[in-house]
This record gives C-alpha cells, sequence and structure tokens, in this order.
C-alpha cells in the first residue's frame, strides 16, 4: 500500500504526515471496525448466553467472522471516504513538490492514510485472496489468478495482467519520492510476469508479457521490460531471453527421473546457458 509519510529517512517511513490531522480518519476507520465486531460478539452472546457450552463451541467461528467482518466494514467505510475526497481532488500522475503545500501531495498523504488499516487487516488474512478483493476496491487492476500476497503493492495506478508473480519482500510501486520532489506515475505489468523475490518495481515501469526481473534488482522510474527477456541488477539490464514459457517444455521433462543426467543436461542447456548474442548495456 501507499506509505502515508514525508519520506525523511526513506521511502518506507510512515512516522511524518504532510498534516497530523490525517490520523483522524486512521482512528474512525479502527474504531468503526471494532466497534462492529463488539456488537457482533454481543449479538452472539444473547443468543448463546443460557447455553454456555454452544457459546463456547462456536466461538471460534465467531472470532473468524469478527476478523472478516472487521477487513469488510473498514473497506467499505474506506471506500466511501476515497470516493468523496477523489470528488474534491481528483488523483493525477506526475512531478509534484514534497510540501505540505502542494495539494497533490497533501491529498495523497490523505489517501494512503484513509487505506492503510484495512489494507493491514486483509494482509494478515490467512488466505491471500483477500488482498486482491482489497486491491480492486482501491482501483488497482488486478486478477485473482495474481500472486501479490507476499510483496508490498502500492494502491493506485496500478495495472497488473494475469499469472502476475510478486515475489517475496518486492515492491511495486507507482510513487516515489526523489529528494523534494514526488513522482507518481502508472505502473503496468503484463500477464505471465514474475517479479522476483526483494526486487522494486519503480513508478512507471512497463513489464511486458513474460518478463521476469530477478531477485535483489531494481528498474528505473519509467523504464520498459521487453517481452520475452530476463532482466537483472540495479538498474535492470536485459541478461537473456526468457524461454521458460516456450512450448514443449512438458515434453522434455517429461518421464525424466528426479536427479536423471538427461533432464540435468537439458536443464543447463535450457535455463544456464545464455541466449542473446550479446549483452546489451542501456
Amino acid at each position: 500500500m501507499s506509505v502515508p509519510s514525508s519520506l525523511k529517512v526513506g521511502p518506507n517511513t510512515t512516522l511524518i504526515l504532510a498534516k497530523k490531522r490525517y490520523l483522524i480518519f486512521y482512528i474512525f476507520l479502527i474504531w468503526i471496525s471494532l466497534f462492529s465486531i463488539q456488537f457482533e460478539f454481543w449479538l452472539f452472546w444473547k443468543l448463546y448466553e443460557p447455553k454456555f457450552i454452544h457459546f463456547v463451541f462456536f466461538l471460534p467461528l465467531l472470532v473468524f467472522v469478527m476478523y472478516l467482518t472487521s477487513i469488510l466494514v473498514s473497506l467499505i467505510f474506506a471506500k466511501i471516504i476515497l470516493v468523496i475526497i477523489n470528488l474534491i481532488h481528483r488523483p493525477r500522475e506526475g512531478v509534484f513538490l514534497r510540501h505540505h503545500s502542494d495539494k497533490d501531495y497533501r491529498y495523497w498523504s490523505l489517501r494512503s492514510t484513509i487505506k492503510k488499516w484495512p489494507l493491514w487487516l486483509s494482509h494478515k488474512f490467512p488466505f491471500p485472496f483477500m488482498n486482491n478483493i482489497c486491491s480492486k476496491m482501491f482501483g488497482i487492476k488486478t486478477n485473482y489468478s495474481n500472486s501479490l500476497f507476499e510483496g508490498w503493492v502500492d494502491t493506485e495506478f496500478i495495472e497488473f495482467g494475469k499469472n502476475v508473480v510478486v515475489g517475496q519482500g518486492a515492491i511495486v510501486q507507482s510513487s516515489v519520492i526523489v529528494g523534494n520532489l514526488f513522482i507518481i506515475r502508472k505502473t503496468i505489468i503484463e500477464e505471465n510476469v514474475l517479479i522476483g523475490s526483494q526486487s522494486v518495481v519503480m513508478p512507471g515501469t512497463h513489464m511486458k508479457k513474460n518478463s521476469i526481473l530477478g531477485g535483489h534488482s531494481m528498474t528505473k522510474i519509467g523504464q520498459e521490460l521487453e517481452e520475452n527477456w530476463i532482466y537483472l541488477g540495479g538498474p535492470a539490464k536485459k541478461f537473456k531471453k526468457n524461454v521458460f514459457y516456450e512450448d514443449g517444455l512438458a515434453e522434455i521433462i517429461k518421464n525424466q527421473g528426479i536427479g536423471d543426467i538427461k533432464t540435468e543436461a537439458k536443464f543447463e542447456g535450457l535455463y544456464t546457458v545464455r541466449k542473446d548474442k550479446e549483452i546489451i548495456d542501456d
């Protein structure tokens, strides 16, 4: 999710808001979600108070339902508030000043504060689909075939295709602080893209289908990763052609046992030998 901060010591700082009064929205969403589960518990107690054994038996299920309710309630109220705020000032791409006097920076900070609580709750949910639901509610174009649960994904100006995997600890951004500038640019991740663990996708990046960003790599702002290529490094550069999506892979490994010499030889030839004729240094 977007980080509600002025980022004085880095891109993940959450200590200083553009205006501290924005915390009232954060506190309200926490209160309304806790109030809803308190009300649920009260109804449940009134229903099963005479039958204490039933109360104890169904309590674990109630706890699960209460947790789910807290996510949905905070998400619904956050969405309502965001709709109203976006009518006042519509989110837009651009390069802005990182200062409370800048309207775009202030409203980004406000939107981020509102989204933080429901997204934090959903990320703790044991089933990853809740992350995709929250992302969709906040305007991210994504698909339930995508695996975003292990990474950190911004909450606006991002489009995902199908079958996207965001590795553990990877970051996909549409906003970033550079000095005293605040940058928002749409990030596009097309289908069958793999983002390696601990990698950073900077705002404005366009990863075309079947491309891969290797682990511990970082793109540049506005960088385009070509279709069917693997990129490594920081900033990311072309490494080799991606052959993982080529036809016939199933037949190549069919009926080959684990540790089989033929399998190992074929794997070495396919995936560890460079396929491009030259290294391209951009």
